[in-house]
């Protein structure tokens, strides 16, 4: 039963066509790659399968949920509840300590505090932080500053998880490391990861990799 299937997903920017009847369906506890050319629409595509834009057309269904059939106070909710991001830049509130940081979606969820805290700590902990939760962003390597990323994107306890480029700003030892670490999860929770990546070891390692251009999928292995 897949968690995430897409049908004839269309997107255009004024007159250029971006994503042209994307269809694809993703199991639960799959790590699954998105590559291609630059250009190819892999972020576009990412971002409407994580409900951050709307597609011209088709439709997304996600944990059972039609997503597009949500308005968007409803689909903000289930973005918050259901769906994780890690991003290339980390996009971390430098005025957070590293479990501040974590433990924000929980909050922005209405979720009982003193139980996000611990969470956060816990998933800190388990991805090598424990003695840098009250550090803040600017006292942690990149390296920290991407785990960090990845333990706030599972704070919830999504459905999936997405991440665009999430090794494209780190050296080659932790972006080894944070490949790793995407398989480790699955391992442990069933967590399903899509990742847009250009990092060719990271798309071998992962379970499917599917591959766009020109705003099609051309190619699944």
């Amino acid at each position: 039963m897949p968690i995430l299937h897409a049908t004839n997903l269309r997107r255009a920017y004024g007159p250029l066509p971006v994503l042209n009847d994307v269809s694809l369906s993703i199991d639960a506890g799959e790590v699954v790659s998105i590559v291609g050319a630059s250009g190819a629409g892999k972020s576009t595509l990412l971002h409407i399968l994580g409900t951050l834009d709307r597609p011209d057309g088709g439709s997304v269904t996600l944990a059972g949920q039609d997503v597009f059939s949500l308005t968007d106070k409803q689909l903000a909710r289930f973005r918050n509840e259901q769906i994780g991001f890690v991003f290339q830049f980390h996009n971390l509130l430098p005025e957070f300590t590293a479990l501040e940081n974590v433990a924000i979606p929980g909050f922005i969820g209405g979720r009982d505090e003193k139980a996000v805290r611990q969470r956060a700590a816990e998933l800190l902990s388990r991805l090598g932080l424990a003695d840098r939760q009250q550090h803040f962003p600017a006292q942690l390597s990149g390296g920290e500053q991407q785990r960090v990323a990845v333990a706030r994107a599972l704070i919830n306890q999504p459905a999936v998880v997405f991440a665009d480029e999430p090794s494209g700003n780190l050296d080659s030892r932790n972006a080894e490391e944070l490949h790793q670490l995407f398989f480790d999860l699955r391992d442990t929770f069933g967590q399903t990861f899509i990742i847009v990546t250009h990092n060719e070891t990271l798309a071998m390692l992962a379970d499917r990799s599917i591959t766009l251009r020109d705003g099609h999928v051309v190619k699944t292995e």
